[in-house]
């Protein structure tokens, strides 16, 4: 199970409240350095042992848009998760292993009931964080939130965090 602390409302308004004088009083020692060599995210692989029915696992249950594989080769399949960011499968001699549930890549859908329907009609199943099957998570901010396997064991997350 997940522990999530929440602090009160009042706490989180001083904390702000506080921050914002001391930006105001002290401005330099508040704002970040300019790093035009900041390192920014741009994709994530994950190694499959099967490319064609792990690709088709993120194609179909997270219906993920693939993308030009600049490799041109039969080894990698791209899909696009975000502006500018993609999804790298990988095919490889891939360790069998378990996967620790914490250790996860997260989407986010307009609708978790939706998703779960188009789950069910693909028989994909889903679990909470617990792993208890057919049981959705919800986090203390109300979030929602289900967890499945792709073919070689990766967990994915699938909230409905907006």
């Amino acid at each position: 199970m997940i522990k999530v602390f929440t602090f009160p409302f009042y706490k989180i308004f001083c904390a702000g409240f506080l921050a914002v004088i001391i930006g105001i009083s002290f401005p330099i020692a508040c704002h970040a350095q300019n790093n035009d060599n900041q390192p920014t995210f741009n994709h994530a692989a994950l190694c499959a042992r099967d490319l064609k029915k792990t690709a088709a696992f993120y194609s179909k249950a997270l219906q993920l848009k693939e993308i030009k594989n600049p490799f041109n080769d039969t080894t990698h399949v791209w899909f696009k998760i975000g502006e500018g960011l993609a999804l790298h499968i990988i095919h490889g001699d891939c360790p069998e292993t378990v996967h620790n549930i914490g250790i996860h890549i997260c989407f986010s859908v307009p609708s978790l009931d939706k998703f779960i329907a188009h789950l069910a009609a693909l028989k994909v199943t889903y679990s909470n964080w617990a792993g208890v099957p057919d049981k959705i998570q919800v986090r203390t901010d109300g979030v929602k939130q289900i967890y499945i396997q792709d073919p070689d064991g990766f967990w994915v997350e699938v909230n409905d965090a907006k």
